[in-house]
């Protein structure tokens, strides 16, 4: 039962052509899949999509049908405006229907105060109808803090040093997302900013599911798992992180190594995929726990 995507999405060639099927319409389930809208946020949309397809169509137990959504009147930089124009739809044509889940992925404008990001207002509008509409919310990185914040006033802080690496994760709650990955598991974190976990212990709403004492918070559970809040990147493909920490050290820019991910903490010494497993285990979790009715 695979996945289906847009019509000619790049990710789904790249992914066919790894070996996992990948269907490019939805008249050819035989039956009505499960819609999963997903809000992409990052600049370079093509290598976050083929991130999400990579996890989302193994799953093979469900039809899903993954929507790009975008928020209307944006002027997008780093992928062509005739790119999203094509691949993705405004979030107010999809919202006269109920959705199953809805991805909410992270951003690079951590820097920024909420209230300063220029689609702030349209964001708060999505996330307080998915409260109504969608069975089961996955906010990723900015994502979740932005979600944190506007559904239970949690602040974030920004780092003196960049999160940077992949840490282990410690299972601190028996759920069905987690099931499968106690009592540890790896997450990639890259991000300059932070929630604290007292600030969310303070929230009787919230339930927070798994931690690090190098990396804080990572998963965060609320209303039976309508909202769920990762604070890292378990859909992460294994060269992200080496693809970032070169194109800073390109720019000149300052950046250490990414912890816990380069084999002998030597880039030129290969990548070790600690997280893959664990990735494909919390998107199948989700779905067939969350998101399937």
């Amino acid at each position: 039962m695979p996945l289906i995507v847009p019509h000619r999405l790049p990710a789904a060639q790249i992914v066919q052509q790894e070996g996992t099927q990948v269907y490019e319409s939805p008249a050819q389930a035989p039956a009505c899949p499960l819609r999963i809208l997903f809000l992409n946020l990052m600049p370079q949309k093509q290598l976050t999509e083929l991130d999400f397809v990579r996890v989302l169509a193994p799953i093979g137990s469900v039809w899903m049908e993954l929507i790009p959504m975008k928020i209307a009147g944006q002027h997008y930089k780093t992928t062509p405006q005739e790119y999203v124009e094509t691949f993705y739809t405004d979030f107010e044509r999809l919202a006269d229907r109920p959705a199953d889940g809805l991805i909410v992925t992270g951003a690079p404008i951590e820097h920024l105060p909420f209230e300063e990001v220029r689609y702030w207002t349209a964001l708060q509008q999505i996330f307080d109808w998915a409260d109504r509409h969608v069975r089961s919310t996955l906010y990723i990185c900015w994502g979740a803090q932005a979600g944190l914040y506007h559904h239970y006033g949690v602040p974030k802080f920004g780092l003196p040093q960049k999160k940077f690496g992949i840490f282990e994760q410690t299972v601190l709650t028996d759920a069905p997302l987690l099931s499968g990955l106690s009592p540890t598991f790896c997450m990639p974190h890259s991000r300059h900013t932070e929630v604290r976990q007292a600030d969310l212990l303070q929230v009787p709403e919230l339930t927070l599911l798994a931690s690090s004492p190098e990396s804080g918070p990572s998963i965060v559970e609320a209303r039976g798992g309508r909202q769920l809040f990762v604070t890292g990147h378990t859909e992460y493909a294994a060269d992200t992180l080496d693809r970032e920490y070169r194109r800073d050290v390109g720019k000149g820019l300052p950046i250490e190594l990414p912890q816990h991910y380069y084999v002998n903490d030597c880039p030129d010494q290969g990548i070790r995929f600690s997280w893959r497993e664990a990735g494909l285990t919390l998107y199948r979790n989700w779905v067939e726990q969350y998101v399937k009715p």
